[in-house]
């Protein structure tokens, strides 16, 4: 499918909704609207900011000032050292991406990481609605048992909040999500920004949190070069340094997502040139 515009935002935790929803705003206030995108595509912290955007009931400031609240409530997990390594080793002896994101897959459905139903319950309390947009909407996931990506829109059969719970589903740390006979994990094991799913638009903005990626999980600057070389206009934005310094060692931790936010918005202003260049022509 192609198109004119599109926003790609990619994974990267509670932080990176925050940074996200930062960047988002700061380029409003530049004047560079990027809530008109003709699709939006949403991975793991992407889908909650995605959702929130093309729900229609946020502007760029309200989103921005959710982000704001106290952690109070909110449940808190650590990606540690010891998983990160893990998923290492998996990407070392992947001999495809496939077999990567299968192996992955096989790590979170043996790991004990609590009961899905609650987990869906904390992600359908983050959502503003439960409804799919009028707008396309892609919100990417990985099945956990054979690997394959998957690309959830409202034509899926699938849930809004299953497939933003399924997104989500950080493998080791939160419970695969059922859907029907399958189950889903986070789509940042994929790639983290999937941009690749924008391929025939014309103009996108990328706004990936983690920049990083492998052989088995492309970089989002990978992907943008591929978009790039097929004639599109790609503005990709990555954390700065003192964005990465706010993150901090635990993305999932809900008291950095107010500073991640703020690091955003005040990150944004380096990019209103270039994204009103890529946006508006």
């Amino acid at each position: 499918m192609s198109g004119e515009t599109a926003l790609v935002l990619g994974c990267g935790g509670l932080t990176g909704v925050g940074w996200e929803a930062g960047i988002i705003h700061g380029l409003a206030e530049a004047g560079i609207d990027l809530t008109t995108a003709d699709l939006v595509v949403g991975t793991s912290a992407g889908s909650v900011v995605g959702a929130q955007l093309t729900s229609g009931l946020l502007t760029p400031r309200e989103l921005y000032e959710r982000q704001l609240a106290g952690p109070a409530g909110e449940p808190a997990a650590t990606l540690g050292a010891g998983l990160v390594a893990r998923y290492a080793v998996a990407m070392m002896r992947a001999k495809d991406a496939t077999t990567y994101r299968r192996r992955v897959g096989e790590l979170a459905l043996a790991a004990d990481t609590g009961d899905e139903a609650a987990r869906r319950a904390v992600l359908e309390g983050r959502l503003v609605s439960h409804h799919w947009p009028e707008r396309r909407f892609v919100v990417t996931a990985v099945d956990a048992r054979t690997g394959a990506a998957a690309d959830f829109d409202r034509d899926s059969g699938v849930s809004l909040v299953d497939a933003v719970s399924a997104s989500c589903a950080v493998p080791g740390v939160w419970p695969p999500v059922t859907v029907g006979t399958r189950r889903y994990v986070d789509g940042g094991v994929r790639s983290a920004a999937n941009a690749d799913v924008a391929s025939g638009y014309r103009r996108v903005v990328v706004i990936a949190p983690v920049a990083v990626g492998s052989g088995v999980a492309p970089s989002p600057a990978t992907q943008t070069e591929r978009l790039r070389a097929d004639g599109t206009k790609v503005l990709l934005i990555t954390p700065s340094a003192a964005a990465r310094k706010v993150f901090g060692r635990n993305v999932l931790d809900p008291a950095r997502r107010a500073p991640a936010a703020r690091a955003g918005y005040a990150q944004a202003a380096a990019h209103a040139a270039e994204a009103a260049a890529v946006w508006t022509g």
